[in-house]
């Protein structure tokens, strides 16, 4: 059955319609699971009347103030009106209290932003979302941008969809790199452009019009930083394995950040220890957190980021034994971004800049990718470590603190409680067991996945 196939009764039943392509283990965490439907609310309008549908009985609200998206909260729509008012009023005058002006860029004008490549790596298997993707970077609110879709596929087929896809668009071109592998494809990418800056996106992504400006922006206004990373945020959240994603790694428990950020190494570190614990400041030059630079991910993904063409160069691009479509599965953003820190250099956070990701839709989808997860973060530690051996060091002090707070983190949602707050479910998981089973299992691998992946790629 499909997953996305749907009943008419209410939105827990709702859920019910994905359940047959799931464990029976897993029923009662799919009562918990029903669809969420995706809104935008101002919070200086009057707040909207939400109320519970056929297929809905949870919403996803995000909550903005001109156009800015500055937090987040999930609504039971099943209660009664009054409730669900006091409950979206109480997220509105919470979040009005500890708002300030730093989440809105200043404008400039056209001729004094950079111009920018964007890179698009993809194997076109999913055209539909190819598709969207492609329509909405037509869509940007950008004046000086190309577009460089990088064909990784081995072999193209006799039948290819791609030109169809592609016709009558000037602005964007065609880079083949048949070598497999998404750094190779990014890497690529990067050789055949002509902008200042490279900004990275996947095919399963559909971009805000803002988020060149957002990213282009905040680099004239800071010639210092050498990346800027974005703001991801779910595109539908239909399926049980979307929403399990989603508190996996995001939460609705106060996870991701709505604030913009200047990333840069602790400078009271020692030499030997020099870019391994990373403050993050916000605009006025106040720390908000400070972890180890192996746990940058919580602020930067492939599918929403920006480098100076100089800054990649510098660091030598993506390892191409990393990634998507090689034995290591995935870290290859990681490790650039790392790497930036590493050497002391610096990265905002900006989250005006948006994307909106379609997460996989079947359960089957994201125990792989729970793998790919696994194996990619320790593949990339790996290939930390062969390129400086100084990371040694850096990991004997901070990955052990880090993992402590990430197997804690888990603990605790797997439990139903909040990372941040108070509880918020009491009696089941958040999210399957088996996905962090998978994801810890799978870090087991990663390293003899390394040395696969950079063996076969020195031999092809």
């Amino acid at each position: 059955m499909s997953m996305k196939r749907r009943t008419a009764k209410s939105g827990a039943s709702a859920a019910f319609a994905h359940s047959a392509d799931l464990p029976d283990s897993l029923t009662s965490l799919v009562k918990g699971a029903s669809p969420l439907r995706i809104l935008t609310v101002d919070i200086d309008q009057p707040l909207p009347d939400l109320r519970a549908n056929d297929h809905y009985s949870a919403a996803y609200v995000l909550l903005s103030r001109k156009g800015v998206y500055r937090g987040e909260v999930v609504i039971d729509l099943l209660t009664d009106a009054a409730s669900i008012q006091d409950h979206l009023r109480e997220a509105v005058t919470q979040l009005k209290g500890t708002l300030t002006d730093d989440s809105v860029l200043l404008a400039l004008s056209d001729r004094e932003l950079p111009r920018i490549s964007i890179v698009v790596p993809t194997i076109v298997e999913r055209i539909e979302e190819l598709r969207r993707c492609i329509a909405s970077i037509e869509q940007l609110d950008y004046p000086n941008f190309e577009l460089l879709l990088v064909d990784n596929r081995r072999v193209v087929p006799g039948q290819d969809p791609l030109p169809a896809l592609v016709h009558g668009r000037t602005w964007l071109r065609v880079i083949r790199e048949s070598r497999s592998g998404i750094s190779a494809a990014r890497n690529e990418g990067v050789a055949n452009a002509d902008g200042d800056v490279v900004a990275f996106t996947d095919d399963d992504v559909r971009v805000d019009p803002q988020w060149l400006r957002a990213l282009g922006t905040r680099l004239a206004l800071n010639p210092d930083l050498d990346a800027v990373t974005g703001l991801i945020l779910p595109a539908e959240l239909e399926s049980p394995a979307q929403i399990w994603f989603e508190r996996y790694y995001n939460g609705f428990n106060g996870q991701r950040t709505f604030l913009p950020l200047i990333l840069k190494a602790d400078g009271r570190s020692s030499r030997m220890l020099r870019g391994s614990r990373i403050l993050a400041r916000d605009l006025t030059g106040a720390v908000r957190d400070s972890f180890p630079v192996y746990g940058a991910g919580a602020y930067a993904a492939g599918a929403n980021m920006a480098f100076r063409t100089s800054t990649l160069r510098r660091i030598g691009g993506f390892d191409v034994a990393l990634g998507t479509g090689t034995p290591a599965r995935g870290g290859e953003d990681l490790a650039a971004i790392i790497t930036v820190l590493w050497t002391r250099g610096s990265v905002g956070y900006e989250p005006t800049a948006v994307v909106h990701h379609r997460h996989r839709s079947e359960y089957v989808e994201l125990l792989t990718l729970m793998d790919g997860e696994g194996t990619g973060f320790t593949a990339m530690l790996t290939s930390l470590v062969r390129d400086d051996p100084r990371h040694v060091f850096g990991l004997s002090v901070q990955f052990l603190l880090s993992l402590r707070k990430l197997v804690f983190e888990r603990a605790r949602r797997l439990r139903g409680l909040s990372t941040v707050g108070p509880k918020v479910r009491a009696r089941d998981p958040l999210f399957p067991p088996e996905l962090s089973k998978r994801e810890f299992r799978a870090c087991l691998r990663g390293p003899r996945a390394y040395l696969r992946s950079r063996s076969e790629w020195n031999s092809s």
